[in-house]
């Protein structure tokens, strides 16, 4: 406890638990209008509910004011009684006004930094800061809004801390590795599965509407159509909306992506935290040779389904060729594109008729790799040291024919490493191999300060030669090119 001096006059002191620092910052003065949003939306609500059963605009009017003041007081209120900044090893975020809150966010435990700006926030020049730390169930102690310049630098120095450089270190320069063409941004969505089934389910309400033709069925007809309005709607927000402008660039801080028509997002994910990868080919694509990247990252798997599909995306579409090469920058030293892989055995035809010839698994001395899939084609590499738990799993169907799965757990996201249909006995040569790499890949994993052992590495020795191996295997390849 923490007790610092009242008034002189009666000579009592005041004591609180932990009291604020005077040097922490308050979020953005527009802040207490953006959280009135969901207020008004509120009342709206309710109160266009009651106005058109009553038919009295008045009182909706009134409704619709006293909403959006109670919402600006409240919002006022937290936004007073909110600031943030660092507290030792920790970014400190303390809040709330009756209840009083503090919450630390462990650097040394961060996951990824994210810069998010919705539209309402673009037009008022602010931005909502995004902390995704290891175990974390959702996004920790988001700060909405601040300054879009605040937001940048905080970001920088939030990064640099926990790299375990200089806090004001200026932001790393970056080298753009991948940007997504608009135009084959606009084709993957029109073949994309969603999109397809909407335009034909339409298509054939459309024609069964004109061979049975009936005006007292119009309203029906169109109301439908709904569910294929709805999926034409979702694949283009979904692909479109959200990764317009896309741009994966490489920095020593990590991997940044850019994207978002609408609503802008800004992610950097710094070096060692992409826990798996998974290359997918949706049928549709596979005459273009397209391809998609999604990785799982610790923080994001808490999310909502919606969320995780938003920041799971390395790449929304790309050629085999570009994607592979993203694959050996975000998983340094190992190609899982050359990796031997095994095949599953034939009694596997029996509950994959007609995708167990694709079912096969490798490994090199970074990562495990799986594939399956016909119609729709995965691969999944998981780095060793990232591997959360190994486990034999066997239905009663398998074993009947003699056969078991090995299941190779990250965190969870979308990407899911399961070995499948295998013979018992090398089910569990394969997890007790697969954990043996993963105990030896975790002692020399990439550590929480990255930076501050590439510089230890760098550090000239006496002989004039620097100690270690370099900078990380991204940054030397980006040297290299």
């Amino acid at each position: 406890m923490t007790t610092t001096p009242g008034s002189e006059a009666d000579g009592s002191k005041a004591a609180r638990v932990d009291p604020t620092p005077e040097h922490f910052r308050r979020l953005h003065p527009l802040t207490p209008l953006l959280r009135g949003w969901g207020f008004l939306a509120l009342a709206i609500g309710i109160g266009g509910q009651d106005a058109l059963r009553s038919g009295e605009m008045g009182r909706f009017g009134l409704t619709v004011l006293a909403f959006a003041v109670v919402g600006m007081i409240v919002g006022l209120l937290s936004w007073w009684f909110t600031r943030y900044g660092f507290d030792g090893d920790a970014l400190r975020i303390d809040s709330g006004m009756l209840n009083r809150r503090s919450r630390r966010v462990r650097l040394d435990r961060l996951q990824a930094v994210d810069i998010n700006r919705p539209l309402a926030g673009r037009l008022l020049g602010v931005s909502e800061l995004r902390l995704e730390v290891a175990g974390g169930g959702k996004a920790e102690a988001p700060l909405q809004y601040l300054a879009v310049d605040d937001a940048v630098r905080l970001r920088a120095e939030l990064l640099a801390r926990a790299a375990g450089i200089d806090a004001d270190t200026p932001e790393a320069p970056e080298r753009v590795v991948h940007q997504v063409p608009l135009d084959r941004l606009v084709w993957s969505t029109v073949l994309s599965g969603a999109f397809v089934t909407g335009v034909v389910f339409i298509l054939g309400i459309g024609v069964a509407f004109l061979f049975f033709r009936d005006s007292q069925v119009t309203v029906g007809v169109l109301s439908s159509m709904l569910p294929g309005v709805i999926a034409i709607g979702a694949a283009l927000w979904g692909q479109l909306g959200r990764n317009f402008a896309f741009v994966l660039a490489e920095s020593p801080d990590g991997y940044r992506i850019r994207k978002g028509l609408l609503d802008t997002q800004h992610q950097t994910v710094p070096p060692g935290r992409v826990q798996g990868v998974a290359m997918r080919q949706p049928l549709l694509w596979r005459g273009k040779g397209w391809v998609r990247l999604d990785v799982d990252v610790a923080g994001y798997s808490g999310e909502s389904s919606d969320d995780s599909q938003r920041t799971s995306t390395l790449l929304p579409v790309a050629t085999y060729e570009e994607a592979a090469e993203v694959l050996r920058h975000v998983l340094p030293g190992s190609d899982p594109l050359s990796v031997p892989l095994t095949h599953a055995p034939r009694p596997a035809r029996w509950l994959r008729p007609f995708g167990w010839k694709r079912l096969a698994y490798g490994v090199d001395g970074q990562v495990v790799v799986v594939r399956e899939g016909v119609l729709y084609r995965n691969l999944t590499a998981v780095p060793h040291a990232k591997t959360q738990s190994v486990r034999i799993v066997q239905g009663p169907l398998q074993r009947r024919l003699g056969l078991a799965s090995v299941h190779v757990d990250t965190t969870p996201g979308p990407v899911d490493a399961v070995i499948a249909h295998r013979r018992p006995a090398e089910a569990r040569v394969i997890a007790e191999e697969q954990a043996e790499r993963a105990r030896l890949a975790r002692k020399t994993d990439v550590p929480e300060q990255w930076m501050a052992r590439y510089r230890q590495q760098s550090a000239p020795r006496p002989d004039g030669h620097a100690d270690g191996d370099g900078p990380p295997a991204a940054s030397s390849e980006r040297d290299q090119e």
